[in-house]
């Protein structure tokens, strides 16, 4: 009873947030909440929740207070080298700006964190896709399958849940699977180019008129701040007016396009009308009055500093960014005014995840206490046929993608991995070759619904959570795959 309450309250979310019944808040408490009195354990819906807000309170005080370090970071400039450096590449052509996604988020999660990844990623190259009128869920979908991959290093988390649940050294299961995870971000990067071009030829590849080959510099792509000096060049597409709008109502029609913009709302279609930002949205900004050039190697090495002690654990992550938070806005902005503005400019974004990270406590809380998780582990676990002994790693690597998706990563890695690896071991597999296949689920694990990053992602980039996870399931499934099949073709699983 408890297996099939699992799997339909976690179908009936999925089902009514893709269909944009309710907000994925609202699902993530109503939902699990309604499902608790199902299974007759209503009575104790109160200790589940308190139980899973407990447990995923550090997370979302990591996730608060590295929003607002991170905001202070892109609001301070010291990103701005890098997107630069990813504006020359794309020069406002749509297949560049989609692969130049790719690269940033995959460069940026050499960190471990996602949210991290998504925080930087989502400000350098939400204005070029809002400028050029691209698809945004091409950018969350890219973004999050990329930082999917990179997860996988032995300081993001799942490889070493893998080696702590299995009693493994890290590096034995980690740099085995390389060649395999490197496959796996290829496929990432030839995916970004097929989307890109598919956005190339559904809005043109955008050229500034007259002008044919001139490179399109960062103030030409982002709209000057109010007061600022300079202002923002129009564009002009080498596709016409009545293609392009046609392409753009059929890829809003197909889901594809459905949270981009509605058509590419900084291009002059033969005119030489200035283009105006859509939603004042103003981006890494140039002329952004918060710019701190003098204080970019002090806020470089405390960033460094930070990401050091953080791989190290020489605290719990949420306490290293509460420390540089406090830090960076007091040296970077000493008066109490500017303080509360730049607390103030990223309060949406630090009310919206933290939300959703208690929201997601309530869901995550009702699924463990009740048994539904454990239920359901060893009805899969169960099904599985005789004749698949020998096969275990395979069996392992194809389950970790939709117990990954719907469960948390302790859930899995400390719930059922262990039992996966008994299983094996009794058909003379290699507990190692279970804990590499365990990894290749992460691709599709970064998009779902339990982990509080992905807010991070949909939230800053203004897409709705269900036209992200209809557009990217199916990408980053297929990711997981190629990483698993490399995997076995290498001998690694």
């Amino acid at each position: 009873m408890l297996t099939f309450l699992g799997f339909a309250m976690i179908a009936t979310f999925l089902v009514l947030i893709m269909m944009k019944k309710m907000s994925p808040i609202a699902a993530l408490v109503l939902i699990p909440a309604l499902f608790c009195v199902f299974a007759g354990k209503g009575a104790h819906l109160g200790d589940y929740v308190i139980d899973g807000v407990g447990k995923l309170a550090p997370t979302a005080a990591m996730l608060m207070f590295a929003i607002v370090y991170f905001g202070v970071m892109i609001d301070v400039g010291l990103f701005d080298p890098i997107v630069r450096g990813i504006l020359r590449f794309c020069k406002a052509d749509p297949m560049r700006v989609v692969v130049g996604t790719a690269v940033l988020a995959a460069i940026v999660s050499l960190d471990g964190d996602g949210s991290t990844t998504f925080m930087i990623t989502v400000s350098a190259m939400y204005p070029l896709y809002k400028r050029l009128g691209l698809s945004l869920v091409v950018m969350t979908g890219v973004a999050a399958t990329a930082n999917g991959v990179m997860n996988t290093l032995p300081w993001g988390g799942p490889t070493a849940r893998a080696a702590t649940a299995l009693k493994l050294d890290a590096a034995d299961i980690f740099v085995p699977m390389i060649p395999a995870l490197a496959v796996g971000l290829l496929f990432v990067f030839v995916l970004a180019y097929v989307l890109g071009v598919k956005e190339r030829r559904r809005v043109g590849t955008l050229v500034l008129p007259g002008q044919v080959e001139r490179e399109v510099t960062e103030e030409e792509l982002v709209p000057a701040a109010p007061g600022a000096s300079g202002t923002s060049v129009p564009v002009s597409t080498s596709a016409s007016t009545s293609a392009s709008t046609s392409a753009s109502t059929s890829a809003s029609a197909s889901g594809e396009g459905a949270a981009s913009a509605a058509g590419p709302a900084a291009v002059a279609h033969g005119g030489g009308d200035a283009a105006t930002p859509e939603d004042g949205f103003q981006g890494l900004d140039p002329h952004r009055p918060t710019l701190r050039p003098h204080l970019y190697w002090f806020n470089a090495g405390i960033t460094v500093a930070l990401l050091t002690a953080m791989i190290m654990e020489l605290l719990p992550i949420p306490v290293l960014f509460l420390l540089g938070a406090a830090l960076a806005l007091t040296v970077n902005f000493p008066h109490m005014p500017d303080q509360k503005a730049r607390i103030a400019a990223h309060a949406d974004n630090v009310l919206n995840v933290a939300g959703m990270v208690f929201a997601a406590a309530v869901f995550t809380g009702v699924l463990t206490g009740t048994g539904m998780v454990k239920h359901m582990a060893d009805w899969l676990v169960g099904a599985i046929p005789e004749g698949m002994g020998p096969h275990m790693a395979l069996v392992t690597g194809l389950l970790s993608l939709p117990l990954t998706y719907f469960m948390s990563n302790d859930g899995f890695y400390f719930g059922v991995l262990p039992v996966l690896a008994e299983a094996g071991a009794a058909h003379g597999v290699s507990p190692l070759e279970i804990a590499r296949a365990s990894l290749v689920g992460q691709a599709l694990h970064m998009s779902s619904p339990l982990v509080p990053a992905v807010y991070v992602l949909v939230g800053m980039a203004k897409v709705e959570f269900g036209d992200h996870t209809r557009f990217t399931v199916k990408w980053a499934a297929l990711t997981s795959l190629v990483v698993l099949a490399a995997g076995m073709l290498f001998g690694i699983i």
